[in-house]
């Protein structure tokens, strides 16, 4: 029933341990909303074929699934290596841009890092876990001290704490991807390391272009994006707090604050919010969480996260069935103890009408003990509305659009039912219990408080709320 579903979402990136359909269908059987395709890795062919596997699954089990493809971005990386290398201690190496790499030198992509690195700046390989000092830079090359020593892979992640990346926010792979994503119906297109609000209008235009109603999600992972959140939270259609690259630029100890600064201005802004990396990262090797990882989990959700999402455990780890159904378990504990978020505007705030409506109708279902709130919507953005409040109550969205559907799966507490197109109000009224009874979000007989717009099949034209009773 409504009321036992788990209200945060769960994102699952696809890898190759779960490429299969019977790999996919246990991952969304374990409860999975979203897939996530990571196209920093893999080729269009792997991709297009796990796309193709998601939405089986989704007309297998009736579930709605956001698909996300997730940018690779101007992100340096290691170079092509014969073998892994091991850097010792105090070691010195020669770091130089990809092409231009020989005798033992390391190269790291794209070749502009020869342009901005200089002497005291760190470079910093795999998250951080190895770490190297520039002593001195000429013709191209930096000459480096390990400071931190590891093994070294192929196209491991290179950052550059506080140092500008004279990088453009899409490349060239970025375009070509993002037109393969698009083809594939993407519902969402991950931003990686937006440094403005300008990067993420650029993108939404090219989706535009293509014709495609795919959102923009803004992954924070830089300092850049922390100094100019408001203008990016303006722009984007959801945000990822991407704790990985955020971490390594700007540390590990400010991520937690941060963390919860962006979860309460997504909230505040009606955003959808995704909590992501490393939640789950002892899961890739072994069978249960720590117990610090469950805390964290626990903490994002507590803090309002509207999801959480899981990479290399669910994309290349020994148990990704049982990471999901780990985030599942956690979620279903904790949810009960989350306050519902009444929110009144503050003197001189100018509130939309939309906005009000849907307080209102959260406080008249609470008021009424009614069992659900219906959310008959053109695009999903009213629900997202409703959502922003975390109500106890359930949410029903229904739209006729199936990629609106498919994006509300992504929407903290939000059951997404399509629903047939009506041509009044009195019918989409009759059509939502209608299709809200089918899918089995609610029993005959349940009171219920509908919201949505007598301007019926017009976006943004919320103006009503209707209680009913199935």
């Amino acid at each position: 029933m409504a009321t036992d579903r788990r209200r945060t979402k769960i994102v699952a990136t696809v890898g190759p341990v779960t490429s299969t359909h019977d790999a996919v269908r246990a991952l969304v059987d374990a409860g999975v909303d979203a897939i996530r395709l990571n196209l920093s890795h893999g080729v269009h062919a792997d991709h297009e074929a796990r796309a193709n596997v998601v939405r089986e699954v989704q007309a297998e089990t009736g579930k709605p699934l956001a698909l996300i493809a997730d940018l690779q971005g101007p992100k340096l990386r290691i170079g092509d290596l014969d073998q892994p290398r091991i850097l010792l201690k105090d070691e010195e190496v020669v770091v130089v841009g990809d092409m231009h790499a020989s005798n033992g030198e390391l190269p790291i992509a794209p070749a502009v890092i020869s342009e901005v690195l200089r002497p005291g700046h760190d470079i910093l390989i795999d998250d951080g876990l190895v770490r190297l000092s520039v002593q001195e830079v000429g013709n191209g090359r930096a000459r480096c001290r390990v400071i931190v020593g590891g093994e070294i892979k192929s196209h491991k992640g290179v950052n550059l704490p506080g140092v500008p990346v004279p990088i453009p926010s899409l490349t060239k792979k970025d375009l070509d991807d993002l037109e393969f994503a698009l083809g594939l119906g993407a519902d969402f297109v991950a931003l990686s390391f937006v440094r403005a609000a300008a990067d993420v209008r650029d993108l939404q235009a090219i989706i535009r272009q293509h014709g495609s109603p795919a959102r923009v999600i803004a992954k924070i992972e830089k300092a850049e994006a922390i100094e100019c959140l408001e203008e990016v939270l303006l722009e984007a259609d959801a945000v990822m707090v991407a704790r990985g690259d955020l971490g390594v630029e700007i540390g590990a100890a400010t991520v937690p604050l941060l963390q919860k600064r962006i979860i309460l201005r997504c909230l505040e802004a009606g955003k959808p919010v995704i909590t992501a990396t490393q939640m789950l990262e002892s899961m890739i090797e072994h069978a249960e969480p720590t117990r610090a990882e469950a805390s964290d989990i626990a903490n994002a959700i507590l803090d309002g996260t509207s999801a959480i999402m899981l990479s290399a455990e669910t994309a290349t780890g020994n148990y990704p069935v049982e990471a999901v159904r780990t985030m599942d378990s956690i979620a279903r504990a904790v949810e009960p103890s989350m306050g519902y978020r009444h929110q009144m505007p503050t003197p001189g705030e100018e509130t939309t009408v939309g906005r009000a409506m849907s307080n209102a109708a959260c406080d008249l279902a609470e008021a009424l003990g009614a069992r659900a709130i219906l959310v008959p919507t053109f695009t999903g953005r009213t629900a997202s509305a409703v959502a922003r409040l975390r109500p106890r109550r359930p949410v029903i969205g229904l739209s006729h659009h199936q990629t609106s559907v498919q994006q509300m799966a992504l929407e903290w507490g939000v059951t997404p039912v399509l629903m047939p197109q009506s041509d009044d109000v009195e019918d989409l009224w009759s059509r939502s219990i209608d299709s809200a009874l089918k899918s089995g979000a609610i029993d005959a007989g349940d009171r219920v408080v509908l919201t949505a717009g007598t301007a019926v099949n017009l976006p943004g034209s919320t103006n009503v709320i209707k209680v009913d009773v199935a």
